[in-house]
């Protein structure tokens, strides 16, 4: 439903800008094509990108032109003249850093050998015409239609991500403890998946901060989006933890069966809390944490004098009850006072 949403509105905005960019070039007498090209390739998923590449693409389009008009004055409507024209266009805004310009600026070169029959001075200032208005118009329409805003699809992305991991860690400790010969690579899908959802999460962020110096409501909202930020990066530790669980041998643990449902007990009720935020409970997360503390410190009894020297070679329990711990002190941060209220607050 997200990617529908993100999707949709930016087919119908660029429906809008081509058909609003063609009716102003026909009330000009310009041929509308460049300009709907220009407008195509303007819609940008912000505002602010619209505006950086459209200062781009300007130049570009002229130099596109300009080149085209030179060729075709040389060599007329010929194979030489689309070949360098498209070249010539290619390297002098490849030197000059346009690229963000360079693919509209191709374009327009080539399509203008067609279409210059008479005063090729006249053609190329009609075309610096057309590519303005399709700017202006495709920038006008990205802010003023559906203009973006990625507030509710972050906390949600957010949300998502920690009742996956919430899954995913209780699914990990189900293995490890009860069912040691499993295959493991549905969960190493699961923690790829969850990668590929935080850098969409991380690429909505980025979004939304680009259009703080556009609207208001952005900039008043940063302490919510600096909370995102951090809790994102608490999901990505997390993340990190779960997939360095998915590698520890465990044919040789030596857990009596009451240890491994003591642990199973502490591992449920921290995925409860990552799949059930609004519930969470400081203090029941704090006793759970000192059971899996106490335990940890009993186990590391048994490590050798040896085993310090070779920390590659610590037994898998030393190894899986820091992990847990590690992920239980990632989620209190996860859930402190300021992001719950945020969270709640972002619900309304």
């Amino acid at each position: 439903m997200r990617s529908f949403h993100f999707s949709g509105g930016r087919i119908v905005k660029t429906g809008i800008a081509i058909f609003l960019t063609a009716t102003i070039c026909l009330w000009f007498g310009w041929p509308p094509v460049f300009a709907v090209i220009t407008a195509i390739v303007t819609i940008e998923p912000t505002v602010s990108d619209s505006i950086k590449k459209g200062l781009v693409r300007f130049p570009a389009s002229a130099i596109g032109s300009a080149f085209a008009v030179l060729f075709i004055s040389l060599f007329g409507n010929s194979p030489i003249t689309y070949t360098l024209a498209a070249v010539a266009t290619i390297l002098v805004c490849y030197r000059l850093n346009l690229h963000a310009g360079l693919l509209v600026a191709t374009l327009t070169s080539v399509a203008m050998v067609e279409v210059i029959h008479d005063d090729v001075l006249v053609s190329f200032f009609i075309r610096l015409g057309t590519t303005t208005i399709g700017l202006l118009v495709s920038t006008t329409v990205n802010m003023l239609v559906f203009p973006p805003n990625y507030r509710k699809d972050i906390l949600q992305s957010i949300q998502s991500i920690s009742e996956r991991a919430g899954s995913m860690l209780e699914q990990t400790f189900q293995t490890i403890l009860f069912n040691s010969d499993a295959n493991r690579q549905e969960e190493k899908l699961i923690v790829k998946g969850l990668t590929i959802e935080v850098r969409k999460t991380e690429k909505l962020i980025h979004f939304q901060r680009d259009e703080s110096s556009l609207y208001p409501w952005v900039r008043e909202r940063e302490a919510e989006l600096q909370m995102a930020e951090k809790q994102l990066l608490f999901l990505h530790n997390l993340e990190f933890h779960l997939d360095a669980l998915l590698y520890i041998p465990l044919h040789t643990l030596t857990w009596s069966t009451a240890e491994r449902e003591i642990i199973m007990h502490a591992v449920t009720e921290l995925a409860n809390d990552l799949k059930h935020s609004v519930d969470y409970d400081h203090e029941k997360h704090q006793c759970q944490l000192k059971n899996m503390t106490d335990l940890f410190w009993d186990n590391s009894k048994n490590i050798t004098a040896s085993d310090a020297l070779r920390p590659t070679e610590f037994p898998p329990e030393f190894t899986i009850l820091y992990e847990l711990i590690t992920i239980y002190d990632l989620v209190d941060k996860f859930f402190d006072p300021e992001s719950m209220k945020i969270e709640k607050n972002a619900e309304k």
